[in-house]
């Protein structure tokens, strides 16, 4: 007995320092919270700019791992609020930190302290002891705590939150500024109004004020009658009456975030240099391409057409060859797309004839060469076009460098998405078929393996292996790419990636889709019902605008014969010459060459091999390794490597055949020989 104790004991041991480390863990540095330790706790709250709001836990503690996920859906609904007040975990747990704790007396887990800004050295922070830890009631504690400081301890960034009169008001209607004045009018227990001045605290262009409902000379003035309501001074001296949808915290914020010249300010500086550098760098950009003026609530082509030139011409070019798992996750885009893109067209017939080309094609590796030659048509298909231009309208940036590419290949993705929902057949006869995730499958394996930004792609991985396998309909893929994406935009608002003129935030915005978007105890959640719905519509193919694409240029009409009888005639000599010798058909196959360059192709002008600065090639899979110009033959894309690969087949087969029957041959006399001696 004392031996299976003391073996007990041991696994006990064993196992006791595992279960510590996957606990211990709750919160990471990809929360939006700050992870504090016995060194940097002081540090940290002791005369900050901004107060803190601690929670010390236990990594083992039942309740604290339950909390976890309502304590970082906090920290997430008031990431704007940090240079006001921010949102910290401490955990009492680890070794190190036990002085610390027992130093602020921490006795119970889960513990909430407080800190006031430019506290001393001696605080150790208030506990707030509410029975309710929801997020509304938490979130409004914050709001009281900042304004529980005096003048003297206020946060250095944080605005002021108590409410303007109409003496302070009023003179302000029809004078110019150089940002908006946004005052809402709310009852005396509503926390709105100081909720939406901190989240829009990380925002320039724009300042935010409090009234209240009672008082009345301010109402009569400005007509106000229902509450909350927004009232809004523009720069120019104007002002009105703002219509919110619903008289929610979230749409009063997201409707001032989408004010003309409202930004985001940079996480690297705050101040109104860089809100300055940013809108020359946007004059600049503006001054040497032009603007396109575009509707938000539709979806451009010319975003998806750039997108593909980007993908074939650009990012593929990277890879010289493409053999073994790059060439099949290359055939599995092609032929998603040839299938899946809207719209019909050029672009669809370019997909479809590189995706036939490609599954037809014998070889296990090809040259990218032969890829552009086809991407640029230079068979001369007709019908076939990809414009050799980035012409951004949706996806366009304030400058160069933002948004752009990656912007048009996740709406490129969400379009697909969209339509493989809406014809769910049309993946029949392929390697894709009866997967009800197929457009994530393979963009999983494109962005692994060709998109550029390796640590995007990382990250993209990593959700994508976390979550990917619960996909099982191709509704659930349609939400889960939207969900994904709006987590890659929290992540990155704000960072220099940012663009200030179309800042990163939940999408779809509330004068996109009002239905989208509801409260639940105060805290924003998405009718995901109504976002499929929105989606559908968003990238279906009846939204897809054809403003501003590049449509294939006409091919010249053949000029026209003076003497069509004479010309037909001498056609007809020369058409039963060509088979009197191989000089005829050499010389019919040169005229062929010289009239197929001669002939301009959609989106080329007449130019020769030289003049292209590339050497035709003897056919597409040649990639380069013959010298004569290609030849399609019979109209069926077969070309001169082609036929030369089906001689020699044939002559090897022949070959073959010979010996076979020789061996044959000589097999069977032999036979007669040994058994036609008689016995004796």
């Amino acid at each position: 007995m004392l031996r299976f104790w003391l073996r007990a004991a041991a696994v006990l041991l064993w196992l006791l320092p595992a279960s510590w480390c996957s606990t211990a863990r709750l919160y990471t540095e990809d929360d939006p919270l700050e992870i504090l330790s016995s060194s940097s706790l002081k540090p940290t709250v002791t005369n900050s700019s901004s107060a803190w709001l601690v929670q010390f836990y236990s990594s083992w503690c039942g309740h604290c791992i339950q909390y976890s996920s309502t304590w970082k859906a906090l920290a997430q609904d008031v990431k704007d609020w940090q240079q006001a007040l921010s949102v910290a975990v401490l955990d009492c747990a680890q070794e190190e930190n036990f002085d610390v704790c027992k130093e602020f007396s921490i006795k119970f887990y889960p513990t909430f302290k407080y800190f006031r800004a430019h506290s001393p050295e001696t605080e150790r922070g208030t506990i707030y002891r509410g029975a309710d830890r929801e997020i509304q009631s938490v979130r409004q504690l914050m709001v009281n705590i900042l304004q529980n400081h005096t003048k003297l301890e206020w946060p250095n960034h944080c605005p002021p939150l108590q409410p303007y009169s109409s003496v302070q008001i009023l003179p302000l209607l029809g004078q110019r500024s150089d940002h908006y004045t946004a005052v809402i009018i709310e009852e005396p227990e509503s926390y709105v109004g100081r909720e939406v001045i901190l989240d829009l605290l990380q925002y320039s262009g724009v300042e935010v004020r409090r009234a209240l409902s009672s008082d009345l000379p301010l109402l009569d003035a400005l007509k106000i009658t229902a509450f909350p309501s927004i009232y809004l001074l523009h720069p120019n001296g104007s002002h009105t009456h703002l219509h919110v949808q619903k008289k929610l915290r979230f749409f009063f914020s997201s409707l001032l975030r989408t004010l003309p010249g409202v930004q985001r300010r940079s996480k690297s500086s705050s101040s109104s240099s860089s809100s300055d550098g940013q809108m020359v760098a946007l004059q600049d950009k503006h001054s040497t391409e032009p603007w396109r003026d575009f509707d938000r609530s539709q979806v451009y082509s010319a975003d998806l057409d750039s997108a593909l030139h980007y993908l074939l011409r650009v990012e593929l070019a990277t890879h010289n060859t493409l053999e073994g798992e790059e060439l099949q996750i290359f055939k599995d885009f092609v032929t998603l797309v040839a299938k899946l893109y809207p719209g019909g067209g050029s672009v669809v017939k370019l997909m479809e004839t590189l995706s036939d080309w490609l599954l037809s094609l014998p070889l296990q590796r090809i040259p990218y060469q032969a890829v552009l030659d086809l991407v640029d048509n230079k068979m001369r298909i007709s019908g076939v076009f990809l414009g050799a231009e980035l012409r951004w309208v949706g996806c366009q940036g304030s400058r160069a460098g933002l948004r752009g590419y990656p912007c048009s290949l996740w709406t490129l993705f969400h379009v697909l998405t969209v339509q493989h929902d809406a014809m769910p057949t049309a993946l029949d006869n392929t390697a894709l078929e009866g997967d009800a995730a197929a457009v994530l499958h393979v963009m999983r394996r494109y962005i692994r393996t060709f998109f550029g930004c390796e640590q995007c792609g990382r990250h993209f991985e990593a959700a994508a292996a976390a979550s990917l396998e619960t996909v099982q309909s191709r509704e659930q893929q349609i939400i889960w790419l939207w969900n994904q994406h709006n987590t890659v935009n929290l992540r990155l608002a704000g960072s220099l990636s940012d663009d200030p003129l179309f800042p990163k935030a939940p999408w779809p915005s509330p004068s996109l889709c009002a239905s989208c978007h509801e409260e639940k105890n105060g805290v924003h959640v998405w009718n995901q019902e109504n976002v499929l719905l929105f989606l559908r519509r968003h990238f279906g193919a009846s939204n897809l605008s054809p403003k501003y694409s590049l449509t294939p240029p006409r091919l010249p009409a053949p000029p026209a014969d003076p003497q069509p009888a004479q010309t037909h005639r001498h056609q007809e000599e020369e058409r039963r010459a060509g088979g009197a010798g191989a000089g005829g058909g050499g010389g019919d196959r040169k005229d062929t060459e010289r009239r197929t360059e001669e002939q301009p192709g959609p989106g080329h002008p007449v130019q020769t091999g030289e003049e292209l600065g590339l050497r035709r090639t003897g056919g597409v899979a040649a990639g380069g390794a013959g010298g004569g110009a290609g030849v399609w033959i019979l109209g069926l894309g077969f070309n001169s490597v082609d036929m030369s690969l089906c001689v020699l087949l044939y002559v090897s087969s022949c070959l073959f055949l010979m010996l076979l029957f020789f061996f044959f041959r000589v097999r069977s006399r032999r036979w007669k020989l040994r058994y036609s001696r008689l016995h004796v």
